[in-house]
């Protein structure tokens, strides 16, 4: 249906209403009829994203018109029309597409850096010789054990950086003073001053750029039992499926065995940071860990490229729910509590084994060919922590970040069961909780700033649509005070399976898989890409030629190891 035609019954529809109500509050130039065959377009090209106004179009007027109608008659005209967003069917009111909140949202990393006298330290991993300048110790460890002065780059021990008297200099800082005790031994005066990165480290001779990963192995030129390696050319690159703030995911086919994997595509240019190569050795642990586990994505295998980093993964063909709440606005109850019940037990796995998830939303909650969910995306993952232990770590997608977050808290496992109360809520009532009137036509109410003042002191209202019991659990996760919160307590995970929300859920049965998904997603074939967003599946599907300037300012050697396979999933191909 044109566009064109979609507003002019809507107006059609507008007017047989307006002849039954007052419209004293209106706009006068509102009542005239939009001349549609005039120049002047509404919607002249596709948004950017849902609920961004098009290039020149007129957003003013139409949410002029839509508030009108929406706060004087009251009521909402729903269509059954294409969405200029999605072009696909949808229910949305004029109004709702226009400051819709069930759209995608990058997660997000704030760094972690300390001051101390107006030095701005972060923690790094240092791969050549460096030494602490106020002790004058090598700075050595598993892990980030310096910290380094994003502005004057001086170098010291994580345990010095609070005893750092010397007041930050971009330009020159003095030495440290080295004295001699009375047994001949150097002291060092700390009161005085500390000295420079240069002055602290040795020369050292430059050193030629790594040599690039070696070619892998032909499958035929292997020794019995050895680990077969993957490279690029062993899969045929199919189509964009997705994209993150980090990322791109691409649908393959590995050549070999005909088998359709995602491909998770990292340029190493952004991973930038100890911090990020950090990260993205804890997401391949995690999908190591995840790989049995039928609720999480499993890992195929690793390798990597000068320029590119590869995470070849499970390929789930029902996308993600994000997809089909846009189409469906909010989810029946019956269906919502089978997929929190699913989510809550991949998220019980992966809290035993002393990972915080740290990125629940709905874009990363995937459905495959059968209905049953699976979490992806672990990029945001906390792994090692043990029970009892906390972090600190300011990350996450912001509409779902705990409160003990935002307050600068150490914090634990209780965030991953807030995130899923936010996602419950969405289900459930087809809105974030956190959803603010007139927002959008507020600047000041539209920022992440006012985002946060809202998680923190807002009181999360319940639809009265809801079940008493499927508000009992919402109240439960969004707890602001994670001791109080669901699954925060003596008893853990079990208060959750206690909960009477989930009373119909045979437990033990769901984790095999034997209970039956409320809702089958429609496929015609192993590649069928229906249930993934066109703007992802209509990119081009090539990846951007190597910049060997680029790629000679990387260094190699922070990804050494980084190749993987699956040893069950190379013994399943085999058998093919």
């Amino acid at each position: 249906m044109a566009l064109s035609s979609i507003m002019s019954s809507f107006w059609n529809d507008f007017l047989k209403v307006a002849a039954n109500h007052p419209f004293d509050s209106m706009p006068a130039d509102l009542l005239s009829p939009l001349d549609l065959n005039s120049d002047e377009k509404i919607f002249p090209n596709v948004p950017a994203a849902p609920g961004m106004p098009c290039a020149g179009e007129d957003i003013d007027k139409i949410a002029a018109i839509s508030n009108s109608i929406v706060s004087t008659i009251e009521l909402t005209v729903y269509y059954s029309i294409p969405c200029p967003y999605t072009q696909m069917s949808c229910t949305l009111s004029l109004a709702k597409c226009l400051t819709g909140s069930i759209y995608r949202r990058g997660a997000r990393r704030w760094r972690k850096l300390y001051r101390v006298n107006g030095h701005i330290f972060q923690a790094k991993r240092f791969n050549r010789r460096a030494f602490c300048a106020f002790c004058q110790d090598r700075i050595w460890g598993l892990g980030r054990q310096g910290f380094k002065c994003i502005q004057c780059k001086l170098l010291v021990h994580k345990k010095c950086h609070k005893l750092v008297q010397k007041p930050c200099s971009n330009e020159h800082v003095d030495p440290i003073e080295v004295k001699d005790d009375a047994n001949g031994e150097s002291t060092l005066g700390r009161a005085s001053s500390v000295r420079s990165r240069a002055e602290v480290e040795p020369p050292l001779p430059e050193t030629p750029p790594a040599p690039a990963p070696a070619p892998p192995a032909r499958p035929e030129d292997l020794e019995p039992g050895s680990q077969r390696q993957y490279s690029l050319e062993d899969f045929e690159l199919i189509r964009v499926i997705g994209r993150g703030s980090y990322a791109k995911v691409l649908m393959v086919e590995l050549k070999r065995t005909k088998r359709v994997y995602a491909m998770k595509v990292i340029k190493k240019a952004l991973v930038t940071d100890d911090e990020d190569i950090d990260w993205v050795q804890t997401e391949k642990h995690v999908f190591e860990t995840a790989s049995n586990h039928p609720f999480l994505v499993g890992l195929h295998s690793c390798f990597q490229t000068p320029s590119r980093l590869f995470f070849v993964i499970e390929f789930v063909r029902g996308g993600d729910l994000m997809f089909h709440m846009q189409r469906q606005r909010r989810l029946p109850e019956e269906h919502a509590r089978f997929y929190a019940a699913e989510i809550s037990l991949a998220l019980h796995f992966l809290h035993e084994r002393g990972v915080i998830y740290r990125d629940l939303k709905l874009d990363n909650v995937l459905l495959d060919h059968e209905g049953h969910i699976k979490l992806t995306d672990y990029g945001m993952c906390k792994e090692g922590v043990r029970p009892g232990d906390t972090t600190s770590t300011f990350c996450g997608t912001p509409n779902y970040i705990a409160p003990e977050i935002l307050r600068g808290e150490e914090y634990g496992f209780s965030v991953d069961w807030w995130a899923l109360g936010v996602l419950t809520y969405e289900m459930l009532a087809g809105r974030s909780p956190f959803d603010i009137a007139q927002a959008a036509d507020n600047p000041d109410q539209n920022t992440e700033d006012y985002l946060f003042q809202v998680i923190l002191e807002k009181t999360i209202r319940i639809p009265r649509s809801l079940s008493v019991k499927a508000a009992s659990v919402l109240k439960g996760f969004l707890n602001k005070n994670p001791a109080e919160r669901l699954g925060c307590g003596e008893n853990g995970f079990l208060d959750i399976v206690n909960h009477p929300f989930f009373k119909s859920i045979e437990w033990e049965m769901l984790e095999q898989k034997q209970v039956v998904p409320p809702f089958k997603p429609r496929l015609e074939g192993e590649r069928d890409l229906a249930n993934f967003p066109p703007e992802f599946t209509d990119e081009p599907v090539h990846l951007t030629p190597d910049n060997d300037t680029v790629i000679a300012d990387i260094d190699q050697s922070e990804f050494e190891g980084f190749e993987y396979v699956n040893p069950l999933l190379m013994s399943l191909e085999d058998c093919v």
